[in-house]
């Protein structure tokens, strides 16, 4: 498998400030996360990214059901967040960080009341057999687009 497996790169503008715009993806994260690209799917209890560096990333489920997705390992607000990410090829949890993927957002104010966000995730190859064809399902109209827009949404409704 090649290392040079591209990153997937996508771009939205929400009509916040950075700071809003920064709270809405990491405190509200939970809020506007599709709750079908969970392990819980419609019994979701919740879905947090961490608040610092080095905090996890995690899903809660029924029944003291817990899945840790990632982990903080840049915190600069408004601006910065980025978290490994832990799920791999055909949505299995990976808990060995040295195979997680690189999800980096950052936050960009356009405008007064308009700000750029942009979600690169890299690192596919890490994930090793089957990362080309999950970083093409990540790039794909149901991947990262389709999460952003879920976002976006949130974004406009307040």
């Amino acid at each position: 498998m090649s290392e040079a497996i591209k990153g997937v790169t996508t771009e939205v503008t929400v009509p916040l400030s950075r700071k809003e715009a920064f709270e809405l993806f990491t405190g509200r994260f939970g809020h506007w996360w599709p709750r079908d690209y969970s392990y819980s799917g419609e019994v979701l209890a919740g879905i947090e990214l961490g608040r610092a560096q080095g905090e996890w990333c995690y899903e809660l489920g029924p029944h003291g059901f817990r899945c840790d997705f990632g982990r903080i390992v840049k915190w600069e607000p408004p601006s910065t967040v980025a978290f490994t990410w832990q799920i791999g090829p055909k949505s299995t949890p990976q808990p060995n960080p040295s195979k997680a993927s690189l999800v980096t957002v950052t936050f960009a104010e356009r405008s007064a009341g308009q700000t750029s966000v942009t979600l690169e995730h890299s690192d596919f190859a890490k994930h090793g057999d089957g990362a080309a064809q999950y970083r093409a399902e990540m790039a794909s109209e149901f991947g990262w687009p389709f999460v952003l827009q879920q976002y976006v949404a949130a974004a406009q409704r307040g």
